[in-house]
């Protein structure tokens, strides 16, 4: 089935359709169905009678969610699904697993001490994306699995994470190759020395359009697209030049003002798509009324014949504002507040609107972003009472790794120095580098108070597991524990001074998320109360198909969100127009 899609005439996403490689990531911005559609594409092909491996390597996933069944870094077989196995990695299991594999055989034949030192040195948080990458590669490159799977999918993580992810063959194979000393003890390296063939390997498959191909997934939304377009861009740069798109959640019909709105609002993105984007092979997904949880679900995204929808009307419901949320964020005085949730769910547009309700109120706010995506600059300005900031992880890099040279000429010989730049040279260096700036910004701001737009969920609890282990790593580099980070950790489990605002969507998946990350955030001490639903339908009045059935699948999440956070919550309604500047005061 083809449609005129802003001006371009695409087919629908069909598998049988296609020719597909042996290797398929799907990738793209967080939110933006790449679980959905990967498990709907690993699962269709093995109904077809494939022998098929979903790979999960995203910190934050959610494939536990979509099939119903608890899953393992083994790989568990689907029950009715024959040929699907599906693999979920959890990142600390995997870094566990990864540390013991380089202390293990030292157990028994060297000093406690010395034991307890190896584990320090493997504590850091550099440790979980080797070890989720060691998992990666090693499926990637495997050749028992490469025979027995007709297809090996990957379900990757957000954009930013994904493309570090897929920089690490590249970036361990240059690290090694420059690594004069390679015997010597390397941290989180230790068990990389021994793997290079591996990871030169890793990099032929990627780049090579015969055994892979890059899924972009995206939406039909001006900011999802543009981020496709960067990733697209940043792939090409590593040479991996074999790209589709997969345009999800496309609104075939509109019946109403609020469908017609919602209509315009993605014709018009797709429009404007990229023109870079064009070039390669482009497919969309229809919007669908269900959440994409369950074998049935699963089995329908991708069908082009869809059940009979109902018509009627939903009266609209009266929730809790944000105002209230900012109103008791002022009458406590907190003095960080982070927006935290997966992926795509909204946390700059409310990291800016409490900024602004927060300066409207005389507070003098600081509002920063750890994300690599870094939205803040389109939807809030600089004024007199609100300074914004980006942590650029390149040039934090850079910084820290002169800063660090410096120090080490004062005091070492030629050859430890030299040590020294090698280490600085591994890709765990720009995790340390960027976790000082951000205790930096917490403790430095000239505001009352910081807000924080943060990483997608994964990627910001590596940021928070590191104000624990960041010290041991900082020691090792330099000796040297700056005094922000040494009051960072006892500052975030102060639920006096720190707040965590929930940010979720009315819908399966992101509510799930918002609990593993809830519980993560119990384990860590790290204070939270409020939680925001964002994008909601229910209050809209639509009486529009489609998105009747979306609204009124979202009350059963509402109230989920009402119990979770014992009332300690707000609603903010879907809006028809990006949310920015002065606007930002109309979701309050």
């Amino acid at each position: 089935m083809n449609k005129n899609l802003g001006g371009n005439i695409m087919e629908m996403y069909q598998p049988e359709a296609i020719h597909l490689t042996k290797y398929l990531f799907f990738t793209g911005k967080g939110g933006v169905g790449k679980t959905s559609t990967a498990s709907a594409t690993a699962t269709y092909l093995a109904d077809k009678g494939k022998q098929v491996m979903l790979v999960s390597t995203d910190p934050a996933s959610n494939l536990q969610d979509v099939f119903e069944l608890e899953l393992s870094n083994k790989g568990t077989k689907i029950p009715n699904v024959e040929g699907l196995v599906v693999a979920n990695f959890d990142p600390v299991e995997a870094a566990n697993d990864y540390k013991e594999s380089i202390v293990g055989p030292y157990r028994g034949k060297l000093p406690d001490s010395v034991l307890e030192n190896m584990e320090e040195q493997l504590s850091g948080s550099c440790t979980v994306e080797i070890a989720s990458f060691n998992e990666f590669a090693n499926f990637l490159t495997d050749k028992e699995a490469s025979t027995k799977f007709d297809h090996i999918i990957f379900d990757t993580a957000p954009t930013g994470h994904t493309l570090r992810m897929l920089q690490l063959p590249s970036a361990w194979n240059n690290y090694l190759d420059e690594n004069e000393t390679a015997t010597a003890p390397l941290g989180q390296l230790s068990g990389a020395v021994d793997k290079k063939e591996m990871y030169d390997l890793a990099v032929k498959t990627l780049i090579d359009g015969q055994k892979t191909t890059l899924m972009l997934v995206t939406r039909p939304q001006k900011t999802s697209l543009l981020e496709a377009d960067r990733a697209s861009k940043e792939l090409e740069e590593m040479g991996i030049k074999n790209q589709a798109l997969i345009i999800n959640g496309v609104l075939e019909e509109a019946t109403d003002k609020v469908s017609e709105e919602f209509y315009a609002i993605q014709q018009e993105a797709l429009k404007q798509m990229p023109a870079s984007l064009a070039k390669y092979p482009e497919y969309f997904v229809p919007l669908r009324p269900y959440n994409l949880t369950g074998i049935e679900n699963i089995r329908k995204l991708l069908n082009e014949h869809q059940e009979e929808l109902l018509t009627g009307s939903i009266k609209p419901k009266e929730f809790p504002h944000l105002q209230a949320i900012v109103d008791n964020l002022y009458k406590t005085d907190k003095k960080v507040i982070f927006t935290m949730g997966k992926g795509g769910v909204g946390k700059t547009t409310i990291a800016a609107a409490i900024a602004m309700a927060l300066a409207d109120k005389g507070k003098k706010v600081h509002l920063a972003t750890t994300d690599p995506a870094a939205h803040l600059q389109f939807v809030i300005s600089e004024t007199d009472k609100i300074s914004v900031s980006h942590i650029d992880e390149e040039k934090e890099l850079a910084d820290y790794q002169s800063e660090i040279l410096t120090k080490a000429r004062e005091t070492m010989s030629e050859e430890d120095v030299a040590y020294v730049e090698e280490d600085l040279r591994s890709p765990c260096t720009q995790e340390i580098a960027v976790f000082r700036k951000f205790a930096e910004i917490v403790e430095g701001a000239d505001s009352d108070v910081v807000v924080i737009d943060t990483a997608p969920t994964g990627h910001t609890l590596l940021l928070l597991d590191s104000t624990q282990s960041y010290h041991k790593e900082i020691e090792r580099s330099s000796g040297d524990i700056p005094e922000s980070v040494q009051k960072l950790l006892p500052k975030l489990q102060n639920g006096d001074e720190t707040e965590v605002v929930m940010v979720t969507l009315p819908e399966a998946t992101p509510v799930y998320e918002s609990i593993r990350l809830k519980d993560d955030l119990e384990r860590a001490g790290i204070a939270r109360t409020w939680w925001v639903v964002n994008n909601s339908m229910l209050s809209s009045g639509t009486t529009n198909p489609m998105l009747l059935a979306r609204a009124q699948n979202e009350e059963v999440w509402i109230d989920k969100v009402a119990e979770l956070s014992n009332n300690h919550y707000a609603v903010i309604e879907w809006k028809a127009e990006d949310i920015s500047g002065d606007a930002l005061r109309d979701i309050l």
